[in-house]
């Protein structure tokens, strides 16, 4: 990656990780997902990482879709 990157979420479920992501490029936030899961015993993590620059941005749109929630 060409810039810095930072993890601004991450959520044992790969859809909950997906529709996060998905929101924070409707709200044009370049995001990432990582998947750290065990594809054989199903335990880990799905990452989402930004841009450095946008994870302010990111951390703020995240708290407000699960404070709604």
């Amino acid at each position: 990656m060409d810039k810095n990157w930072v993890k601004v979420y991450s959520h044992s479920d790969f859809l909950k990780a997906e529709l996060i992501r998905q929101l924070l490029i409707e709200n044009t936030i370049e995001a990432v997902l990582l998947n750290k899961k065990d594809s054989s015993y199903h335990f880990g993590e799905v990452q989402i990482w930004t841009a450095e620059t946008d994870a302010e941005a990111a951390k703020a749109v995240i708290t407000q879709h699960e404070s709604e929630q």
